[in-house]
């Protein structure tokens, strides 16, 4: 049995308006990035070799998620889960992240910043954390 597109509509509404006030009252908000990194030709498993390597043990870091894209050879797509925006801040002041991002420029032809997001959860994250 379906359901009448205006109850849907009613429902979603009203999920929207109480959703966002619900997660805030679980504590602070998460900060999350989605990244797309266009590497030199050639230098895409290098690239994505040194992201890899360069955030482990980054205080507040939930999830960092280094993927190739299946359609452009060239293209990574880094999705990023903190804790709170101060944290994926401080984190750029790391000497193992100042080292990555130094060894990885020169193998980097673009950068885009396609999302920020506030996450609530999902598989490996706990809200509020």
């Amino acid at each position: 049995m379906g359901i009448e597109r205006r109850a849907f509509l009613a429902g979603t509404a009203a999920f929207a308006a109480v959703g966002p006030a619900a997660a805030m009252d679980k504590g602070p908000a998460m900060y999350g990035l989605i990244g797309k990194m266009t590497a030199q030709p050639g230098k895409r498993d290098a690239l994505a070799a040194i992201l890899v390597d360069g955030v482990a043990g980054m205080p507040g870091c939930l999830s960092y998620v280094v993927a190739n894209d299946p359609a452009d050879a060239e293209v990574i797509w880094i999705t990023e889960v903190w804790t709170s925006k101060d944290a994926h801040q401080a984190s750029l002041a790391l000497p193992s992240v100042r080292e990555a991002i130094s060894k990885g420029r020169p193998l980097i032809a673009g950068m885009e910043r396609i999302a920020e997001t506030v996450p609530i959860g999902g598989s490996g994250l706990t809200a509020g954390k």
